[in-house]
This record gives C-alpha cells, structure tokens and sequence, in this order.
C-alpha cells in the first residue's frame, strides 16, 4: 500500500482511522477529508491503493465515492468504515463496488488486524457483517447455499484469485489469459452466485466449499 484516503467528517474518528492505517501498512501516505466534495477533488489527482469510507457524511452518501472509485481505481482496496452494519447500508455499498465492511466502533487493534488480512487475500469485514451477509444468503428462498452452483475449472480458478484479493490485471497475468477474459469469468460468477462483490464472493466461496481461504 503506497497511497490512501479517509473519508471521514469527525475529526477524533479521523485520527482514529489514520493511526490503524499506519499501523496497518507500514510506509502509508494517508490523505484525511471530511466530505464528498473534498473526496472528489483528491481522487481525480492521485492514484489510491486502500480507500476508508464513511456513509453518512454531511454533503451526501458515502456509497457516491465508493461508486466512483470502483470505476477510477479498479485494483484499489474500497472499505467502508462505518458505524451502521444494517442492510440498507451494507448492501448498497457491497453493491456500488465496496471490497469491505468495518465497524468503526471496534477497538483499534481489531480494525488493524482485519486490514492486514487485506494482504493475505481476507476481505476485511467485520464479524457482525460477515455473519449478516451470510444470514442474507441463508434467507433467500432457492439460494445457492442450499446447493453449490456448477463452476467451470476456470471460474473455480478465478474466484479463488478474488478470495485472495488478486487484481483483474494479476489474474489474467497468471491464468496466461487477457483482463477482459477475467472480466467475463467474474461476471459469469458474480451471475450464478448471485453476489455482486468480491467480499460476498469470498463468504460465499468458503461456505459452499469451493474454495479454502486457509483462516477459520
């Protein structure tokens, strides 16, 4: 990790964020800014590599630049950093591009410990959301936990890069095949598992046993 932003509007949660960051990634320059607009501003000038979103901020909704950042950065690690873990918060920002999902009300060394799994392939979420997200696939009538979907050796390949939190442009390095390749077998993924982000891809890759994360 060489660059990262805060998106956080209280100053003593800011602080707060910068210190696990550093912590975190040894080396980090972490730029701080409290609304969309400062966000907006910063993003279109430097290249991130770890994003720390809050949603509720005084100008708008978070998931704004989660979306936006999604597009600009596609290898960039997008985390929402929030105090709300219900699903009209949680879904829609999974949905708008969000690799995690922390509660920023944890103890520092818990919000550190979980950003450091980002290297070893853990989506950083907390345990109350992870346990949220796969109670909402557990919910859906016909979901595909009640049974696992046919993968090709290929997408079985790719989702388990994605667990790990490999970029589109490395796996393609990888698997010997062009990012656009990539691009086709994540969607044929994302389709028939029904998610629609790499931190449900990981909880549901690991529930149906398709792939091993190595952590319990």
């Amino acid at each position: 990790m060489k660059e990262a932003i805060i998106l956080e509007d209280m100053p003593e949660s800011q602080q707060m964020l910068r210190e696990v960051v550093k912590a975190a990634f040894s080396g980090v320059s972490v730029h701080c800014v409290a609304d969309l607009a400062g966000a907006i501003a910063l993003i279109k000038q430097i290249s991130f590599d770890l994003a720390l979103i809050d949603l509720a901020l005084p100008d708008g909704d978070g998931t704004t630049v989660v979306q936006a950042m999604s597009s600009r950065f596609p290898d960039c690690m997008i985390v929402v950093a929030s105090l709300f873990d219900d699903d009209g918060h949680l879904f829609p920002a999974l949905r708008a591009g969000a690799h995690g999902y922390l509660l920023k009300d944890q103890a520092p060394e818990q919000l550190i410990a979980q950003l450091r799994g980002i290297s070893d392939g853990y989506p950083p979420l907390s345990p109350s959301v992870a346990r949220r997200l796969l109670g909402h696939f557990r919910e859906i009538p016909g979901s595909s936990l009640v049974q696992a979907p046919i993968l090709t050796p290929r997408e079985r390949e790719v989702l388990t890069h994605l667990t790990r939190g490999t970029s589109v442009a490395k796996i393609g390095v990888a698997m010997g095949i062009s990012r656009h390749t990539v691009g086709d077998h994540v969607k044929n993924l994302y389709r028939k598992l029904k998610i629609s982000s790499r931190a449900e891809a990981a909880l549901q890759a690991k529930s149906l046993g398709l792939v091993q994360t190595g952590r319990e």
